[in-house]
């Protein structure tokens, strides 16, 4: 049996001046011409890309004729905090397509925005589909089966016609068949493909002609970075700051980003941490030369000790 790569330490976490945690993991960073430049831990095995692939799942829905104004797209591509403007968003998408929420089959939650989610429940609501990150994605889910004259239950099932279409679309343009599908968090298929083939994907999208299905894509996250996640979220910042870049942020410890020049870089946390990962990416960038100056205000976070910064969390790439 081939042995997997030791996977280094990306992140160090420190309290007081001391080492307290660190979080290893894989990192891949390919430069324009797609060949690698950086390669770190083991990126080369499937990874579950979790939310990071939403916008390959998104440009899937484009190419089926899902046609949605740009910011109600990058809520496609979206694991949104739940704040209003995102719960309209995906209200207007179901509407476009004569659906209300209650044709939905994400999972339950209340929003992750923790000052959306109290007032949630001051108002007196609790766990709904709609409130939960990945409705945006399942809303384009089913306005995409409403064009194609699909059947809207078990749309999320992985032999209906969208998803069959979908895991089509990220072997495409991923240059890699999933080697494994499972069940997403929100009950979607989850497709695992190499990080390498993820940072590749994203290139692709990044790097489309801005009339193109891909190009849309990147064109609407870009534009709209409040709406792919939102308040306080390193995928919006990092949008944000880092001027063209497309990002997308994964469950347990993904995240994934690309240029128009082709730059990319994909990675993942071995333990699922979000902690420090947006650090661990400018560093990526970094080594490509990619100018992330605007950004310096993410490559720490801050670790707390009686309401006040101790420490902090850091990339530790080599």
């Amino acid at each position: 049996m081939e042995e997997r790569p030791i996977e280094p330490v990306l992140v160090e976490v420190t309290r007081s001046g001391m080492v307290e945690s660190r979080h290893r993991g894989s990192v891949v960073a390919l430069t324009g011409d797609g060949s690698v430049a950086l390669a770190l831990g083991d990126v080369d095995s499937p990874v579950y890309g979790r939310s990071a692939n939403k916008p390959l799942q998104a440009a899937a829905m484009m190419e089926l004729g899902l046609d949605i104004r740009p910011e109600l797209l990058a809520l496609v591509c979206a694991s949104h905090n739940g704040e209003p403007a995102h719960i309209e968003g995906v209200r207007r998408i179901l509407a476009g397509a004569g659906l209300d929420e209650s044709a939905l089959r994400n999972t339950p939650s209340l929003p992750l925005y923790e000052s959306a989610a109290a007032d949630v429940l001051r108002a007196g609501g609790g766990k709904e589909r709609i409130l939960q990150n990945c409705s945006g994605k399942h809303a384009g889910m089913l306005a995409t089966c409403v064009i194609n004259g699909w059947p809207v239950d078990g749309y999320e099932e992985p032999d209906h016609p969208l998803q069959e279409t979908i895991t089509g679309v990220i072997a495409s343009v991923t240059g890699e068949v999933a080697s494994h599908i499972g069940v997403d968090g929100c009950g979607a298929p989850a497709h695992a493909v190499s990080l390498t083939a993820l940072a590749r994907g994203f290139a692709a999208l990044a790097g489309a002609s801005d009339s193109t299905a891909p190009g849309r894509v990147r064109v609407a996250m870009t534009a709209h970075p409040d709406m792919v996640g939102g308040t306080g979220r390193d995928v919006t910042a990092l949008m944000a700051t880092v001027p063209g870049l497309m990002a997308k942020d994964g469950a347990e410890g993904v995240l994934v980003a690309a240029l128009p020049d082709g730059h990319a870089v994909a990675l993942k946390l071995a333990d699922g941490s979000w902690r420090g990962f947006a650090a661990v990416l400018l560093a990526a960038l970094d080594h490509l030369g990619v100018d992330t100056s605007g950004a310096e205000a993410l490559r720490s976070s801050p670790v707390l000790g009686g309401g006040r910064a101790v420490g902090e969390a850091r990339a530790a790439l080599a």
